[in-house]
């Protein structure tokens, strides 16, 4: 996409004494976001341009639980602004009640993201992406299958509030809105949110006195080849899934590692109910690999890894320490540690406390408060 990403659902012709003029020119994806100078531009599919109104009929889907099939379920209910837009559960639970199978992840920043969800490498965009906890039946999420997308539509073809934010977003269409509508608007509204005023970014930005000694201490380490963990978390969202809108299509990569979590056969298995990416692609050596996650506001999206298993930071990186995980009884029971399908990268390290404290005080910085407390992105349902 070309560098200015000119946004707007269609170009109006002024005209003035019988002749045509230049409409004055669309605001730009970095103005519509708002985005800070050391952040490039997302990128953005032509086929779903940026636009305001898009965006906040994105943000009342968001919040309302009538987009679910039964009426119990909103977007938010699974990602929390609070908590950066994860919930703050081990693993969250569907319209229907089902338990889902991975840990909500948080938000901020989706827009950069290569690939989305834990462990797929075909969704690649949010309009893909979103149509699965929408449409999805098994596991139910928000439930909205064939059976009842019109029951959903018609609550909102009904509601005065949102004739006005569709047609704003759309324009008019007398014969009722659609699922696509929904979904493109849901995913401008994830792309809205950005994170990128918090102490790692102000120093990122130029301030040299936004980390303190602690944390710059801790940084070193992070970046350091001792513990490596820069290797699968790295630049302004520390993660290797990163794509703007100048990324070359061919050089974007979709990285998935086994970090040892699990070992229940002894040749590399997790369990049999969640393999990561294997179970997409049915290639063995897939046993386990999981998407790294952006460490955007990382403090606020406890519990950690794609079963919320590991329920601090500092579990966390003690697991990293060790180079994997030893589960000593039960159905899971195995050493994560001897992994024949563990990444090369996940060797452990050694580390003394104190350097443990650093190394999460480093992770602390990268908290925004004033991304949780963005107006823009709050509940307009709420006062």
């Amino acid at each position: 996409m070309n560098a200015r990403v000119w946004v707007g659902v269609s170009v109006l012709a002024l005209l003035s004494c019988g002749t045509a003029e230049e409409p004055p020119p669309e605001p730009l994806v970095r103005d519509v976001l708002a985005l800070p100078e050391h952040l490039e531009t997302p990128f953005v599919p032509e086929f779903n341009p940026l636009t305001a109104e898009k965006i906040e009929l994105g943000r009342h889907l968001f919040y309302d639980r009538r987009l679910s099939a039964n009426g119990t379920k909103s977007c938010a209910d699974c990602h929390d602004p609070s908590l950066a837009f994860a919930d703050g559960e081990r693993l969250p639970v569907g319209s229907t009640g089902t338990t889902l199978r991975r840990n909500s992840q948080g938000l901020a920043n989706v827009a950069y993201m290569s690939s989305l969800t834990w462990a797929s490498d075909g969704l690649l965009l949010l309009e893909d992406q979103i149509h699965v906890p929408l449409r999805s039946d098994n596991p139910v999420e928000l439930g909205v299958t064939d059976g009842v997308a019109a029951e959903v539509l018609a609550r909102f073809d009904a509601d005065p509030l949102y004739e006005d934010l569709f047609e704003a977003a759309f324009g008019p269409r007398p014969e009722g809105r659609t699922l696509n509508e929904i979904v493109f608007a849901l995913a401008s509204f994830c792309r809205s949110l950005i994170s990128g005023n918090s102490a790692y970014d102000r120093f990122v930005a130029g301030d040299d006195r936004a980390l303190d000694e602690q944390q710059i201490r801790g940084m070193q380490l992070f970046f350091g080849e001792r513990l490596e963990c820069f290797h699968c978390h790295t630049g302004v969202n520390l993660t290797v899934s990163y794509r703007d809108e100048n990324t070359d299509p061919e050089s974007v990569r979709l990285s998935f590692f086994n970090n040892g979590l699990y070992d229940v056969d002894g040749l590399g298995s997790y369990p049999a109910h969640d393999q990561g990416l294997y179970d997409l692609t049915l290639n063995p050596n897939h046993r386990g690999l999981f998407r790294p996650q952006s460490l955007r506001n990382v403090e606020l999206t406890a519990p950690y890894m794609h079963d919320g298993s590991l329920e601090t930071l500092e579990d966390v990186l003690r697991h990293y320490a060790a180079g994997g995980r030893l589960t000593e009884d039960g159905p899971l029971a195995g050493d994560g540690r001897l992994s024949p399908l563990k990444s090369g990268l996940v060797r452990g390290f050694a580390i003394t406390d104190e350097e443990v404290q650093d190394v999460l005080a480093f992770l602390r910085s990268m908290t925004d408060g004033s991304f949780v407390e963005d107006p823009r992105y709050r509940n307009p349902f709420e006062p």
